[in-house]
């Protein structure tokens, strides 16, 4: 059976390139695929050959792939996937576009609905230029929603990565969607119970992440705070904060496990569907403080891995803040919840599942 990995771009870091990565080492002889692709910005794959879209040729699409965007569906539609049986598409947006022979099955991972045209005034709230553009986005955008919702009915089967996506791929795509949560990789994380003064906050710098809120709040606190992730709102977040917090931009791989294992907790602020970042602190032995909605609520449990604060303020994190520095972690047991509940082997057991039903149909 010849398989093909579909991802929509690869030019940064992130949850849902980490869960590629980990697809691609199930599937080592499958073909990858992408529309852009920066090894140095993104997963590197070594040797193994990525196949991209006429969008690599654009000077500098890998730096400014956002501006790019009514370009995708066009760019996946022209890739010829004709000769392969399964087709794994990997996406919070663009890849599901791609064509397949009628015989050949496409299994689509989804991390959610296309987020800028469906929930367009979260995901570019402060977002750069686009705030003085908002009065023309709708017009802009209700076109690419017609086509976003005719290519979602191109894959055969759905997965998502949260009860929270599924219900969104249900109401805007009309598609049921089978759930199985994202893993994290317990090898890449280390465990320490020895935790630094330091708070963490690892994110890309784009609005819907609400970096703003963090920002505030330990301006207010005064305590120390570390951020690592790059965008286009840290020029902005920088000139708001204060000297007790430093932005490191991306950091190496051994240094972001060794900021996961020694910081006092991570924060989040932002209302993810899924999120990957609190069970990667969880998995080296780390609480989360983070917004109580979406996907937290999933892989999060109230006072033994993290605590939550009920609004997207910096006063409901200041309260949070000062709770947690009354509670005593049992960080081996916040260690154990996340290899548990979200290991590899659990993850693989279920996408396999899912492969043999929609191969069997």
């Amino acid at each position: 059976m010849k398989v093909a990995l579909v991802h929509d771009f690869l030019t940064q870091p992130g949850g849902a390139e980490r869960v590629f990565e980990l697809l691609c080492k199930r599937y080592p002889d499958a073909d990858i695929y992408t529309s852009i692709y920066n090894p140095r910005t993104s997963v590197d794959f070594g040797d193994r050959p990525v196949h991209t879209t006429w969008l690599q040729r654009l000077p500098g699409s890998s730096r400014y792939f956002r501006f790019l965007a009514p370009f995708y569906f066009s760019a996946f539609r022209s890739l010829d996937l004709r000769e392969y049986d399964l087709i794994i598409s990997h996406t919070t947006s663009f890849a599901k576009a791609v064509r397949k022979r009628p015989d050949a099955k496409h299994v689509c991972f989804c991390h959610n609905v296309t987020r800028f045209l469906w929930d367009t005034k979260t995901y570019l709230r402060e977002f750069g230029p686009f705030r003085q553009l908002t009065p023309l986005l709708d017009r802009a955008f209700e076109p690419m929603r017609k086509v976003d919702l005719a290519y979602a009915q191109e894959p055969d089967v759905y997965i998502a990565n949260s009860r929270n996506v599924a219900e969104r791929i249900k109401r805007i795509y009309q598609k049921p969607a089978f759930v199985i949560n994202c893993p994290v990789d317990g090898d890449k994380f280390r465990y320490c119970d020895r935790k630094g003064e330091f708070y963490l906050a690892s994110a890309r710098l784009i609005s819907y992440k609400r970096m703003d809120v963090i920002v505030e709040a330990f301006n207010w606190l005064g305590w120390p705070l570390i951020i690592t992730g790059d965008g286009p709102e840290r020029e902005r977040l920088e000139k708001r904060a204060m000297g007790n917090i430093s932005f490191l931009g991306h950091v190496s791989d051994s240094e972001r496990k060794r900021l996961m294992s020694t910081a006092n907790a991570v924060i989040i602020a932002a209302l993810e569907d899924y999120g990957l970042v609190p069970i990667e602190a969880n998995a080296s032995g780390t609480p989360v403080i983070a917004y109580g909605a979406g996907g937290v609520l999933e892989t999060q449990q109230q006072g033994r891995t993290g605590l939550f604060f009920n609004r997207q303020s910096p006063e409901s994190l200041v309260s949070a803040l000062m709770a947690s520095k009354g509670m005593d972690w049992n960080y081996e047991a916040i260690r154990s919840h996340a290899l548990e509940h979200f290991s590899k082997a659990a993850f693989f057991t279920n996408i396999d599942q899912v492969m043999e039903r929609c191969l069997a149909a």
